[in-house]
């Protein structure tokens, strides 16, 4: 159980560590190039270690198949959302993602103790506070990027429940498949959009990959050590590692909000940890 934690935890680390600095290259360069970059080398540094290792769970990379093909429909929802709705309404709703996990758990018995089952819950409205952004602009089209921001949040909480099944059976192959098909699809859009970058970049996106890919493989590790409501939730805290990054090295103001929320994520990590 313990265990469990440590690796979600350490999963919020590595995914807060990356969304920071994949954000920051993400200024200089294209988008595209950056996701693409970034998960091709985390696809790299799997599969060498599945070389090493050797053998594939057919199964397990079954689900991880799923989970890929998750993870490109919430990134494709939240960009879109994001191009044409505010920001402060659209990370709130995805940052509710770990809800799915949470509710197939409780469907397939699991039983968080009172502790931890508040712990959720402090934990799920502290991200939500946290990842509020000030609004700037009015949205072009406010129904449909909250209708899209819903459509991220389910396909981010699916690839967690996705990822946790093929952890159950080999967390390397499942973790492997996704990054296969992500990279695959992300290429192909790639090569009609022409998008280039100076090759001097790439080594960063490379990190951010690395990153990426580890933060995978800690929170699929961790959802076969710890119940899958507790360790999707405890994973999913990255926003607030992201959000005390960009303080202490932008210096980046937080409002009164995002500081409540880092406060509640906390007492929530607290309380689950106590279970």
């Amino acid at each position: 159980m313990v265990t469990g934690l440590v690796l979600a935890l350490s999963a919020s680390v590595l995914w807060g560590t990356a969304d920071f600095a994949g954000g920051r290259l993400s200024r200089h360069l294209p988008l595209l190039i950056v996701v693409t970059c970034s998960q091709g080398a985390g696809l790299v540094a799997l599969l060498i270690v599945l070389l090493v290792r050797g053998g594939v769970q057919p199964a397990a990379a079954g689900w991880g198949t799923v989970a890929g093909v998750l993870s490109v429909g919430s990134v494709a929802c939240l960009y879109r959302a994001l191009a044409i709705g505010t920001m402060s309404v659209i990370a709130p709703i995805v940052a509710t993602s770990a809800v799915v996990p949470v509710l197939v758990g409780l469907a397939t018995g699991e039983r968080p103790g009172p502790a931890a089952g508040a712990g959720i819950v402090l934990a799920l409205a502290g991200v939500v506070l946290a990842s509020r952004q000030q609004a700037y602009h009015p949205p072009a089209d406010h129904r449909l990027s909250v209708l899209l921001a819903v459509a991220a949040a389910v396909c981010a909480g699916g690839q967690l429940v996705a990822l946790q099944r093929a952890g159950s059976i080999d967390a390397l192959s499942g973790v492997g498949a996704s990054r296969a098909v992500s990279v695959s699809i992300f290429v192909l859009v790639l090569l009609f959009a022409r998008t280039r970058a100076p090759v001097r970049a790439l080594p960063a996106a490379a990190v951010v990959g690395v990153l990426d890919t580890a933060a995978n493989l800690a929170y699929t590790l961790a959802s076969t050590r710890a119940l899958l409501s507790l360790s999707a939730v405890s994973a999913s805290l990255y926003p607030v590692v992201t959000i005390a990054l960009a303080r202490a090295l932008l210096h980046e103001r937080l409002r009164p909000l995002q500081v409540t929320g880092a406060v509640l994520v906390m007492a929530g990590v607290l309380l689950i940890a106590s279970r």
